[in-house]
């Protein structure tokens, strides 16, 4: 196996990987809301789906950005190809930050502002918490 087929055959895994955490993470996630959310908990179950499903989006974006840039860097790339990778990462990479504040409430860079005490913003369900600390 030369250098070239082996990038390729990494990078078409980093994309089969990516695209299959997408597809199972929006599989279980409709799963388990379907199971554990039924009646009158059915707004705890859309703000639960739309995390899991969030955040499988956002790594199967990691992934298929990973397979972009392995397919680009190893071959001699033109500036045609840096230019339509840098256009993807680009277009990528928002879309991760919308999700992040769609998931999380607030940007990335802001994770350090809110103290492990505040739940003043917590969006987890109390049946998914678990027990109150001692």
């Amino acid at each position: 196996m030369q250098f070239k087929d082996f990038v390729d055959l990494a990078a078409r895994l980093f994309e089969g990987a990516g695209v299959a955490v997408m597809v199972v993470g929006a599989v279980a996630a409709v799963g388990l809301v379907a199971v554990r959310y039924r009646g009158s908990r059915r707004q705890d179950g859309y703000r639960v789906l739309r995390h899991h499903l969030g955040s499988a989006i956002l790594l199967g974006l990691e992934l298929l950005v990973a397979a972009d840039i392995i397919r680009t860097v190893a071959e001699a790339p033109t500036l045609r190809q840096v230019l339509i990778l840098g256009l993807i990462v680009l277009i990528r990479t928002f879309l991760s930050f919308t999700l992040e504040v769609e998931i999380e409430g607030r940007w990335p860079w802001q994770q350090g502002r809110r103290s492990e005490g505040d739940s003043s913003r917590d969006d987890t369900p109390a049946g998914e918490r678990g027990p109150p600390p001692p």
